[in-house]
């Protein structure tokens, strides 16, 4: 590649300093060997380098420090094990163990619970709790750690999230009893939390829709609806005052102690919507603590559980679940079905990937049936903040055919798409779903 030198700037003025003249070498990199991003030429092979791993060592030369090298060594224990340290560091992309048969390993966390421990806590050191957290998941996937995390010592060390409550979920009837307290504990440490952020917005959002569930022609000034008031009374408009005369109002009427909502949540328990199951768990506890709502909470694989006396504890809700096995969504609304009283007072929410393992057309007429008795239907493709899963689009094509749009559901977007669905109002579907 032929490289030009600026030669337009003024000369230096005589006895100064010369300034090195910029040099495009067609990279972005100047003659000192900075790029675009005030990245030197040895900061940029020390990244790569961790990038790569120990088999890009000649290609990236980099005299590591003790802390890369700690957290070099870190990072090869999870991404190079098995792959006998060729083709660089693989990360989440990584293909398993071991290739060309050679059975040799560049490093490794080995299967002993010591091991993993010190390795959690030197990623605890060297990385954000956001990477910790994905690097965890990696190492219970990629290297099949998820028996170990049946030993207490290990679940105290291990950085706390939903995915880690989802795992626990689906391996709690395999623990020992030994493990199970230590287990819990940490389930209920993050479902608590997650608690906290979750619960106020959701009993103001949808405490707000309940206010508002009934008309009245009496409303206090405050619930007053001003839209429907004046669609009401454009036959007492007169115009050489360019107003019109309110006779009627129109306006919501304040909740009363009765219940004014039923509430059905029907859950897939397959294995893809463990994240899922976990918010849905959670919003259940928040949901059973409005007395306005009457809220129902069925799980279900090829085998319903209706968990509605438990949903106080969505502990005991999540501990209650069988994640993992087939799908009969079908059987599930039938079940959910024989459970409404008053349809136009009842708000079903099915939160599935819509493969189903039962009789297609008739879990279409079930939805159909509800939706024309007055049940506001809600499907969601997942209820986390992993995005959609892979779904059967043909499925979620024919409930969206039937006015009930199939969409992933963030935890921070579900108190408005019940408000909605409460109020009788356009779901509010994302741009993106």
């Amino acid at each position: 590649m032929t490289t030009t030198a600026d030669t337009s700037s003024a000369a230096p003025e005589p006895g100064a300093e010369p300034r090195p003249q910029a040099v495009d070498t067609g990279s972005g990199i100047d003659a000192a060997g900075i790029d675009a991003a005030g990245i030197d030429e040895a900061e940029r092979m020390r990244r790569w380098r961790l990038v790569l791993g120990g088999a890009a060592a000649e290609q990236c030369p980099s005299n590591l420090s003790r802390a890369d090298a700690a957290m070099d060594a870190a990072l090869a224990a999870l991404y190079e094990a098995g792959e006998g340290g060729a083709g660089g560091r693989r990360g989440r992309r990584g293909g398993s163990g071991d290739p060309d048969g050679s059975g040799e390993r560049s490093a490794s966390l080995s299967g002993s619970a010591p091991a993993v421990v010190r390795w959690l806590g030197d990623i605890r050191e060297y990385f954000p709790s956001s990477v910790v957290r994905m690097m965890q998941q990696d190492a219970i996937e990629r290297l099949r750690l998820d028996q170990l995390l049946l030993e207490p010592e290990m679940l105290q060390a291990v950085e706390p999230d939903v995915n880690l409550v989802a795992t626990l979920v689906s391996l709690h009837r395999a623990m020992p009893e030994t493990t199970r307290t230590t287990a819990r504990q940490v389930v209920d440490g993050v479902v608590k939390q997650l608690e906290r952020r979750l619960a106020d917005h959701t009993r103001s959002v949808i405490g707000g829709a309940l206010d508002r569930s009934a008309r009245t022609s009496r409303p206090r000034h405050a619930d007053i609806d001003w839209n429907r008031t004046i669609l009401a009374n454009l036959k007492n408009y007169l115009p050489e005052y360019g107003t019109v005369v309110p006779e009627r109002l129109v306006g919501y009427a304040r909740a009363q102690r009765s219940t004014k909502k039923d509430i059905i949540l029907c859950i897939d328990q397959s294995g893809s919507m463990a994240e899922s199951v976990v918010y849905s768990a959670i919003f259940g506890a928040v949901l059973a603590s409005m007395k306005a709502v009457s809220t129902r909470l069925v799980v279900f694989d090829t085998s319903i559980v209706d968990l509605t006396d438990q949903i106080d504890d969505p502990v005991d809700v999540l501990f209650g679940t069988r994640l993992g096995g087939g799908t009969d969504i079908n059987r599930a609304l039938a079940y959910c079905q024989s459970k409404i009283t008053r349809p136009a007072d009842t708000v079903v929410v099915l939160i599935s990937d819509l493969y189903e393992g039962g009789i297609r057309n008739e879990m279409l007429r079930r939805v159909a049936e509800m939706k024309a008795a007055g049940v506001q239907f809600v499907a969601l493709l997942a209820l986390s903040d992993s995005g959609a899963p892979a779904y059967d689009r043909q499925h979620a094509a024919a409930l969206a055919a039937l006015g009930a749009p199939a969409f992933a559901c963030t935890p921070d977007l579900f108190p408005d798409v019940m408000a909605a669905a409460i109020d009788k109002r356009p779901i509010p579907v994302p741009e993106t779903a």
